[in-house]
This record gives structure tokens, C-alpha cells and sequence, in this order.
């Protein structure tokens, strides 16, 4: 009889949680115990009824320690806590003897991975992370294509993605920079992720704006030339969007082609968790690129005579 994972969940309260909640019920994992601070948490009933909760890390903690004692063990930790605090709590599931599997972004910046490796070399478990669009299959297919028709030259593409956060945003730890890495890493890094995923890797990469509601710039990979801009400003939404009251705008077009995947987000947290399960899941490494595109975002200048804002929506956006 197949034996079953237990799981422990940091950061349950979050948007994000539910997903890892329905993974390890999905798969058949049992989770034992969650921590947020915050106590809104009741979606725990949904899943898991029979769940330890905590809202102090050392209560949390030392019920790790009782129950490894007692003889049960805690196979992996979820973490869905904020951006800034993923490495702390990585290496607090690989030091109880835990795989961790960590939402986007898993650190901030490159010094934190090479941590992060070192650490899973001393503890001896395994680091996986959330890159569930590489298991989209539309972007799958995608990359196929790519890679079955090679050709010298570069593709052009076009990412825009709007996405309206009200005045609470800047107000949560994910409009902090130093908590979340800024606007590119909070919603940009899965994008940037996929695309270095499907293109190579990076070439250069140019930075046309960058502040608390918007960023944008051109990204060259070693197969493909990516103008990119994204948003939270609800003013940045095309007409049309705006007049069908809804609040996202996602737009990848490839050589002039729209490329739609709007569907088929429903069960990819799952589909990742049963490859974390086999051992088949991502890594610290497969993460890198992407974690190194932002992580340079941030610290880059805006390029000479780059175009407005104004400039970007009037040839990004399908209006």
C-alpha cells in the first residue's frame, strides 16, 4: 500500500493557499498542520477539517518536533507566505527533515539560490517551485512548435498583461519591494519564467519604465525579441475590456499571432504536485532564469529615449 505524504502549509491564509490545499487533497496527501498569521482560514474545513492551526512560528515548530518524535513524519512543507520570506521558511522544511515546495518566485535574487542549493546539499531533501505554466498545454504545445521549426531568425513577440489591484495593494506587503521584489517579480515572474522557458536564455534586456503600477521593456532571449509591459492601473485596460467589467487584460502574440490560453489553469497546481510527488518536479536551477531577469529589472536604469507609457498601450494594446 502506497504510503501517504504529509504535508505542513506556511502561509494559509493567502490568495494562493487554496490551490496548494487542493493539491495535497487531490493527490492524496493528508496536511497535518498550517501557520498564517492572520486567522482567516476557515477554507481549511473544505480540505482538511482535521488540520492543527497555528498563528506563532515556534508553536508551529514545535509541533513538528512532537510529532517527528513521536514517529510521524512530515514529508514536505508548502510555503505560500510573502515573497521576501521564502528562503527563511525553506530552510526551515529542510532542516525538519521536509521537502519544501515554495509558490513564485522562490527568492528574490540569485545569492538566495545559490543558498538554497548549498542547503539542500547539508540537509540532504529537495527544493521544488510553482511553475505551473510550464504545464499549461497550450504553452506546452507551444514550445513544441518552437522547438520542431528551428529557424536563424529571432521571433518578435508582444506580452501585455493588465491585471486592476485596487489602493489595498500598495498597502499589502506585495506593493513593498523589499517584501514582494517589486511590480516585475510579484506579477511578471511566471511570464518571464515561460518565455525564457520556451525562447533561451536571456541576451539582454532593456527597461523602458518601471514603477509602482506599471513596468516595461524589451527582453531579447536567444531565440526571440519580447516587447513586454505590465500593469495594475485599471486606467491601462483597453475600452473594450473596460466595458465588459472586467478587470484583467492578457494578451501573447507571437510573430503578430495572437497566442490564446485564457483556459486550462484549472488543476495545474495539482499536475505539478503529482511530479513533486515522483520526484519529477522543478528545481532551484529551473527556476534561475527568470529570478535573474527580474532581479536585474530591478536594479536597471530606464533606457535613453525610451518610449512612454502612452506610447507602449497605443501598439501593445488590442483596442
Amino acid at each position: 500500500m502506497k504510503k501517504i505524504a504529509n504535508f505542513g502549509l506556511i502561509g494559509a491564509a493567502g490568495y494562493i493557499a487554496p490551490r496548494h490545499m487542493k493539491a495535497i487533497r487531490d493527490c492524496g496527501g493528508d496536511l497535518l498542520a498550517a501557520i498564517d498569521p492572520h486567522d482567516n482560514v476557515g477554507v481549511l474545513d473544505q480540505y482538511f477539517p482535521y488540520a492543527q492551526f497555528f498563528r506563532n512560528f515556534e508553536n508551529f515548530e514545535s509541533y513538528f518536533e512532537k510529532i517527528i518524535k513521536q514517529g510521524t513524519s512530515m514529508d514536505y512543507v508548502s510555503i505560500c507566505s510573502p515573497n521576501a520570506l521564502h528562503e527563511a521558511h525553506i530552510r526551515f522544511a529542510l532542516r525538519n527533515n521536509a521537502h519544501a515546495i515554495c509558490e513564485k518566485p522562490l527568492a528574490l535574487g540569485r545569492a538566495e539560490l545559490d543558498e538554497l542549493e548549498k542547503a539542500e546539499k547539508e540537509f540532504d531533501r529537495r527544493v521544488f517551485t510553482i511553475l505551473q505554466l510550464r504545464v499549461h498545454p497550450l504553452i506546452m504545445e507551444l514550445k513544441n512548435q518552437i522547438l520542431s521549426n528551428p529557424t536563424a531568425q529571432k521571433h518578435d513577440v508582444t506580452l501585455c498583461y493588465i491585471t486592476s489591484r485596487g489602493p489595498w495593494y500598495q498597502q499589502s506587503w506585495k506593493g513593498k519591494q523589499e517584501l514582494s521584489g517589486g511590480l516585475v517579480t510579484n506579477i511578471g515572474v511566471h511570464f518571464f519564467d515561460m518565455l525564457s522557458w520556451i525562447f533561451g536564455k536571456k541576451v539582454s534586456n532593456e527597461l523602458f519604465c518601471y514603477d509602482e503600477k506599471c513596468a516595461s521593456g524589451l527582453l531579447t532571449l536567444e531565440k526571440a525579441n519580447i516587447k513586454w509591459f505590465l500593469s495594475i492601473d485599471r486606467e491601462h485596460l483597453p475600452q473594450f475590456i473596460k466595458e465588459k467589467k472586467q478587470s484583467t487584460y492578457r494578451s501573447i502574440r507571437l510573430n503578430n499571432n495572437e497566442i490564446e490560453f485564457s483556459d486550462g489553469f484549472t488543476d495545474l497546481h495539482t499536475s505539478l504536485y503529482k511530479q513533486i510527488i515522483e520526484g519529477k518536479g522543478f528545481s532551484i536551477d529551473d527556476a534561475r532564469s527568470a529570478i535573474e531577469i527580474v532581479e536585474d529589472l530591478r536594479h536597471a536604469p530606464i533606457t535613453s529615449g525610451a518610449p512612454s507609457t502612452e506610447e507602449i498601450l497605443s501598439k501593445m494594446v488590442l483596442q
